[in-house]
């Protein structure tokens, strides 16, 4: 009987263990000095977890021979796009172009002022060759350039300076306006040769750049108008305006009438589209408006 009794006490002492020991954890008391609580542990725990939905769903995507075809034409157009992109940058404004522009010398300065100034005389207005490349400025005088509208353009503003001085109206605001409204002026008369290049149908080589040229060739008649209105009054300014205006429009209508082609696309009929008229109106149209212009730009520097 005593062994049976002291049987029952030891297992009701172990069962009472085993019950204290499968009751709740009480988790540890929180540090007073810590202010926020550490879940790096069920970050960890998350960033762990592969994303199987999205990896199945990209590999489906690339699985698929028509996304596959689709991404190569979409890459194969964004490259071609780019390379007609970067074709046209360089034509326009391409460094070695632009250099062609101002490839000239003390000789050539010389034969081209005269040329604007005296241009009746001259025989050969075509532009040369070498190899399918026209030749640089100081090797033709025909060729056009960028130098000669540049310092002239910086040459008439000045000039206009001295001439609002002498008339006691010069301030920096009109000569502002001054520049601003001949620069305008040209890239307005660009732009309008582009156009009318276009809509005649005229095949022709001349660049932004080549049209820039010869427009700006009106700022040397202009600085001789000015000097002469400055020199000799009114009458020394219409004298001047009138040489140098029939100059500039002879010597433009020859320069452009050797780089503008007729159209040889037909019609509905199968002649030839009537290109040389277009040819001619583009011509005496650009010739035309120089004196407007030279004048619009010159007149109220002369009183």
């Amino acid at each position: 009987m005593l062994s049976a009794h002291l049987i029952n006490v030891d297992f009701i002492r172990i069962a009472g263990s085993k019950h204290r020991g499968r009751g709740p954890l009480v988790p540890p008391a929180p540090d007073p000095h810590q202010l926020f609580d550490d879940t790096s542990a069920g970050f960890q725990h998350a960033q762990g977890t592969p994303a199987s939905g999205i990896d199945m769903g990209f590999n489906t995507l690339l699985a698929d021979p028509m996304a596959n075809v689709a991404v190569a034409y979409g890459s194969s157009i964004a490259s071609q796009s780019k390379d007609i992109v970067h074709k046209e940058i360089h034509r326009f404004m391409s460094v070695n172009r632009l250099k062609y522009f101002f490839a000239v010398d003390t000789a050539y300065v010389t034969k081209k002022l005269a040329l604007l100034l005296f241009p009746y005389a001259h025989q050969n207005w075509e532009v040369r060759y070498s190899r399918d490349t026209p030749l640089t400025p100081r090797q033709d005088i025909n060729a056009p350039d960028l130098y000669i509208p540049s310092m002239a353009f910086i040459t008439y503003i000045l000039l206009a300076g001295i001439a609002l001085g002498l008339q006691q109206r010069f301030s920096p605001e009109v000569l502002g306006m001054c520049a601003s409204t001949a620069f305008v002026w040209v890239v307005i008369e660009v732009l309008a040769l582009l156009l009318s290049l276009y809509l005649v149908t005229v095949q022709s080589d001349l660049t932004p750049f080549d049209l820039l040229a010869y427009s700006g060739y009106k700022y040397v008649g202009m600085i001789l108008a000015v000097l002469g209105g400055l020199l000799f009054g009114s009458d020394g300014y219409y004298v001047a305006l009138a040489w140098t205006s029939c100059a500039l429009m002879y010597f433009l209508a020859r320069s452009l009438r050797m780089k503008l082609h007729p159209s040889l696309v037909p019609d509905g009929m199968g002649h030839p589209r009537g290109g040389g008229r277009g040819q001619t109106y583009v011509t005496l149209g650009a010739a035309a408006c120089q004196p407007l212009i030279v004048y619009w730009l010159t007149f109220h520097l002369v009183r």
